[in-house]
């Protein structure tokens, strides 16, 4: 990709003989603009941007003005030179007779028939297009002159003008939210680092909290179900006589108005008896499974308490994050490379619509010597787009999939690396007989280089696996794109059927390679080995492993929302100048929603960055306690490395006073 792209072809406009726009060192270096001869031969928007408008494209310094035609400037040269010196600069590069007749001009297109005002967008030159009490204009004007003898209404344009306007006025918001940006930027700042003390603080606090919030949720739930049981009991028996009622839902089949329903007493009976089955279903889980939810909480409060002695590792989400950064940004350039890979591709242009050899390839230094402008007089062999028939250009796609098989590679590669870093540093918490005394100096460091000097191919090899899985789901998405068309049912089952399936196989190994890091971590086995162990591990306290995984969901969900909502909340009153203290330090803004959106956005990622190294920890908690049951039994000659808390939980004799 490197050898053949060339990303100027992005950067800058290509004019009608492959030449770019504003380029350095070139003729055409302080002619940054694209100028369209007759923009009225382009069909829309898109067929400009994407070069393969049928009309001539020079490079200009400047966008037009003014109206003009050549027939008026021709005529009046001689007595207005400034007319044509004006003129004159939308022509062919060194062409300078105005006594050329027209018609041969406009044959040979040696000048475009006519000049619009127009003002630069995308680097190339469209109408200056505005609205005048509701009515089109063009530079205040409804009418022009097409320089063929005809006078046009400016509604001629409206085709090219809809999708410009609607991008134009795209760019006119996109220019207020950027100053909106730059007038709250700092803020925005302040309200993220508002979220990330919010974030640590409820890490941190949750070894307080923890069982609190989880058992005001459950007994919230219980009551409200209990409310919803009731509601529906007093809603059957106020119906209870009243005609109609007592009829069945099949009785009545399909209705589109589901309120007609709520009048049938089968109905509230049915929504009673199934919140009921919910409600015994809960309190009977809760009192099976009490013992496991109190060992999740004490594992929840024990995860914080590890935080809180390796503090460092809160901001290592940052180095993943750089590392991605690196990984999207080799993806992107490379991408971008290959995507300029093609060679100039030159197709004729033909004024005449019979001509048989239009919109064929053709060779522009060759081109004047063949039939082609005697067939078809006023023919072009102009640059059209990039691209080529060689082996190299017929493979691109498959080089960009190469390309993106890396990316999801490296990115996975990153995310192990993180994943396997924070779990070292938290087993060697939890295996320290005495906390923290027994902590190594500098866990994350440590963990981070035995990652790196030792487990490098265990990471890459986990990382490998789940990628083959996402680029099998990129290609199945990519085939159900360009299949979305197709009436064949059953090929849209498959399709259908193997994305879920493939979805559910990411999901899978994402959750097993999460734990066989940990394992790596904790015992430095290769990946197969430490994929196996910790899976049948996990086989063996299945329950435990659904228990603790719901309720830490349900803590660290509540968490984000609750920084995401609380800063938002706290911005919005602050932008929208609603607390008066600081009414006069808040920003004039055109969208208020703009910093707003930002700040909640940005908060809720703050927190996820904070949460999922909490997630980690509580993970690789789990498992040490999970191996700690399983290999010692709490004697002098295998005691537990467990806190006493957990210890308690289980229900085994106190821990020796010197583990505190």
């Amino acid at each position: 990709a490197w050898v053949h792209g060339d990303p100027r072809k992005v950067v800058y406009p290509t004019d009608s003989y492959g030449q770019f726009c504003g380029q350095k060192d070139t003729p055409n270096e302080n002619k940054t603009f694209l100028f369209y001869f007759n923009i009225l031969k382009c069909a829309s928007p898109a067929v400009l941007i994407n070069l393969q408008c049928p009309t001539t494209q020079l490079c200009v310094s400047k966008c037009p003005d003014r109206f003009a035609t050549y027939i008026d400037v021709q005529a009046s040269y001689r007595y207005k030179a400034d007319h044509w010196n004006y003129f004159k600069q939308f022509c062919k590069p060194g062409f300078n007779n105005p006594r050329k007749s027209v018609a041969q001009v406009l044959r040979d297109e040696d000048c475009p028939s006519m000049i619009i005002p127009s003002r630069p967008f995308l680097k190339r030159c469209f109408p200056d297009f505005s609205t005048k009490n509701g009515v089109l204009t063009v530079a205040n004007q409804t009418t022009f002159k097409d320089g063929r003898g005809k006078t046009r209404n400016v509604t001629d344009l409206r085709e090219a003008a809809n999708g410009i306007n609607i991008v134009l006025d795209a760019r006119s918001v996109g220019m207020k939210i950027f100053e909106d940006y730059a007038s709250s930027w700092y803020w925005i700042l302040i309200g993220l680092l508002i979220a990330m003390v919010v974030s640590l603080l409820f890490l941190v606090l949750l070894r307080f909290t923890a069982g609190v919030l989880f058992w005001i949720f459950i007994f919230g739930v219980i009551g409200i179900i209990g409310y919803g049981t009731w509601h529906c009991y007093w809603e059957y028996s106020h119906l209870k006589g009243t005609p109609g009622s007592d009829l069945t839902v099949y009785d009545i089949g399909f209705q589109t108005d589901f309120r007609v329903y709520l009048q049938l007493r089968q109905t509230w009976l049915a929504f009673m008896i199934i919140l009921c089955v919910v409600e015994v279903i809960i309190i009977l889980m809760l009192i099976f499974l009490r013992n496991r939810i109190r060992i999740a909480i004490a594992l929840l409060k024990e995860g914080s308490r590890a935080i809180g002695y390796i503090m460092s590792t809160l901001f290592y989400p940052i180095v993943t994050f750089l590392l991605i950064a690196i990984c999207i940004s080799y993806w992107a350039v490379t991408a971008v490379f290959l995507a300029t890979s093609g060679e100039p591709v030159y197709k004729v242009m033909a004024n005449q619509t019979l001509c048989k050899y239009a919109n064929l390839s053709c060779d522009p230094e060759t081109f004047n010597k063949t039939n082609v402008t005697k067939l078809c007089p006023g023919a072009q062999c102009t640059f059209a787009f990039y691209g080529g028939e060689s082996l190299y250009h017929k493979y691109i796609f498959i080089f960009q999939l190469a390309n993106a098989f890396v990316f999801l590679w490296l990115v996975n590669f990153a995310i192990a690396l993180g994943q396997c870093t924070l779990a070292g540093a938290f087993a060697s918490y939890y295996w320290a007989f005495r906390k923290p005394a027994d902590i190594p100096l500098w866990p994350l460091f440590s963990s981070f280089g035995r990652a790196i000097r030792y487990h490098t191919g265990s990471l890459a090899f986990g990382a490998l696996i789940l990628a083959i899985v996402q680029l099998v789901r990129v290609i199945l998405e990519y085939l159900d794109h360009k299949l979305k068309g197709t009436q064949n049912s059953f090929t849209r089952f498959l399709l259908c059927c193997l994305k879920c399936c493939f979805w559910c196989l990411e999901k899978f190994i994402k959750f097993i390679n999460r734990n066989a890091y940990i394992m790596i971590a904790i015992y430095g086995k290769n990946f197969c080995t430490s994929a196996k162990e910790a899976f049948y591990l996990l086989m063996r306290n299945v329950v435990r492993v659904a228990v603790l995984d719901k309720v830490t969901d349900f803590l660290l969900f509540l968490g984000k929302i609750l920084v995401a909502g609380g800063v938002g909340v706290l911005a919005f009153f602050f932008f929208t100048q609603r607390i008066p203290i600081f009414a006069k330090e808040a920003p004039t803004l055109n969208y208020y929603w703009v910093p707003l959106l930002t700040v909640i956005i940005g908060s809720y990622l703050v927190a996820h960055g904070f949460f999922s190294v909490y997630a980690m920890c509580v993970d690789t908690l789990f498992l040490c306690f999970c191996e700690d049951l399983e290999r010692n039994d709490g004697s002098t000659a295998k005691p537990y490395f467990m806190s006493a808390s957990l210890h308690r939980i289980l229900g085994k004799k106190e821990l020796s006073p010197k583990k505190a």
